[in-house]
This record gives structure tokens, sequence and C-alpha cells, in this order.
């Protein structure tokens, strides 16, 4: 499994429209090949950046959703650049122990 964060420092005043805008796309990335779960973090203080966290079989089907034509659908008008503060990220990780609890 592949798992992408992207750190998102958003602005107070714009959590509303940031939350929004994922909502407004929620059902899109699940028809990628490869997708398993997307996760969107809010943070409890404000100087904690949202993360929104997706999970995927590898990182190929990663890479394929980045070059496809819903990644760039999903990133097009994006909101205000004041709508950030600081620096966000984004990192990438190759899952090698999962645990979870059993049902």
């Amino acid at each position: 499994m592949y798992i992408v964060t992207n750190r998102v420092p958003v602005v107070p005043e714009y959590e509303q429209m940031f939350e929004e805008r994922f909502r407004q796309r929620a059902g899109q990335v699940e028809k990628q090949p490869g997708f398993i779960r997307m996760q969107i973090l809010k943070p409890d203080s404000e100087d904690t950046p949202y993360v929104v966290l997706t999970c995927w079989k590898d990182r190929d089907a990663f890479n394929q959703w980045v070059g496809s034509e819903d990644f760039r659908a999903a990133h097009a008008n994006p909101i205000p650049k004041e709508a950030f503060q600081g620096q966000g990220g984004m990192e990438s990780f190759e899952v090698i122990i999962d645990a979870a609890a059993e049902p």
C-alpha cells in the first residue's frame, strides 16, 4: 500500500470553503484504479495544517491518477492564494506494517 499526505495550512476564514471543495468532489477519486481511501483531517488548533491523506494500492496507481483527467479537474479553479498561510507539503510512504483492531 502507498500513502500520500498533503499538509495544507488554511487560514481560519477559509476553512469552510476548503472543506466544501472536498465535499463537492466526493465520489470522484474513488473511481480511480488502485484507489483505496481518502481522509481529510481537520486540525484541533489554528497553528496545525489540514492533512489530506490518500491510500493507494501502490505508487504506480497514485502516479497514474496524478496524470489523469480527474486529477486535472480536481485541481482546476483553486481557492484563492490568500486562503493559505505558511508552507504546506506533500509526503509519501510505503506501508510496511498495517495493524487494525479485530472485528
